[in-house]
This record gives structure tokens, C-alpha cells and sequence, in this order.
């Protein structure tokens, strides 16, 4: 079986943030996600923001989680919501379950890319840096709406108990 690894590509250019996710999307880049969600709630001039999830195979919830963090980075500084181009039915139908329609619009129009989107350095981190942005990516999830609240309270339970011992 060959698994395709999970990349970030990012182009800034007039104000357009584009975030490109590739391949197979998870918590080994959280911490990268993080980075970019606190870059672009600092961005002056900032005015549109495109997620782009169309050669992404999987992104697991902790990725979903700092997507989530994105929009709410940037929640009231721009002028229309962040944008998600996805065209996969699963995609869009867990996007749809997991709230994303309240933060995110959601398209599958064609989207023209920046001709430089610069793949991103994944941005390491170690095991605890690593356990924090899962719990945090989960909180995020469950502020979202009641599904998500349910879906992941034991997970967010579980994990602050081990983060206590």
C-alpha cells in the first residue's frame, strides 16, 4: 500500500492567504497548522483566506481542529468568511457534519492557484507539544457545534487526564 505523506504549501500575495493541504494530513503537522494560524492572525492587509483540500486524501481531526483555528484567527478581520474548495462527497459531507459551513464557505468551484506556493518547513515539535495541539485541536472541534461537543468530550476528557498525572 503506498501512503502518501502530508504536506503544506502556502502562497501570501495582495492580501490572498492560500493554505494547500496534500496527500494524507495529521497530527504530525499540527504544529505547522498552529504556526500558520497564529501567523495569519497577526497578517496586516490581510483579506481573503482559501483553504484548499482538494489533493488531500485524509485530514485527520487534529488537522481539522487547527483548520478550525484558522477561521477563528482571522473571525471578523476579513470581509467574507475564510473559503474551503473541496470537491471529494466525503470530504464535504465531514466538513458539513463537523460545522465547518458557520466558519468556512464551502465551494467546489475550480480554483486558480498563485504561481509560487512555497511547500512550508513542517515546524517540529516534541511529544508534549505534540499531546497540547491535539488537545487544543479538539477543544477548538468541540466549540464548534453540539455533534462535535459529543464527539469528542471523552477524547478531550481522556486527554486531560493524562496530561494531570
Amino acid at each position: 500500500m503506498i501512503t502518501h505523506e502530508g504536506r503544506l504549501k502556502a502562497a501570501y500575495d495582495a492580501g490572498v492567504f492560500v493554505l494547500k493541504l496534500c496527500g494524507d494530513v495529521r497530527l504530525t503537522l499540527c504544529a505547522t497548522l498552529d504556526n500558520e494560524a497564529q501567523r495569519l492572525a497577526d497578517t496586516p492587509g490581510l483579506k481573503t483566506v482559501i483553504v484548499d483540500l482538494r489533493e488531500a486524501t485524509n485530514v485527520d481531526s487534529t488537522a481539522l481542529g487547527f483548520l478550525a483555528k484558522v477561521a477563528m484567527a482571522v473571525q471578523g478581520r476579513l470581509e467574507h468568511p475564510p473559503t474551503i474548495v473541496a470537491d471529494h462527497p466525503d470530504v464535504r459531507r465531514m466538513l458539513d457534519v463537523m460545522g465547518f459551513s458557520r466558519y468556512f464557505t464551502l465551494v467546489r468551484a475550480p480554483l486558480t492557484e498563485p504561481d509560487e506556493l512555497a511547500e512550508l518547513p513542517q515546524v517540529e515539535t516534541d511529544v508534549q507539544g505534540i499531546e497540547e495541539r491535539i488537545l487544543e485541536a479538539h477543544r477548538i472541534l468541540m466549540r464548534m457545534n453540539e455533534h462535535n461537543r459529543e464527539e469528542f468530550q471523552p477524547l478531550v476528557e481522556l486527554l486531560e487526564a493524562q496530561q494531570h498525572r
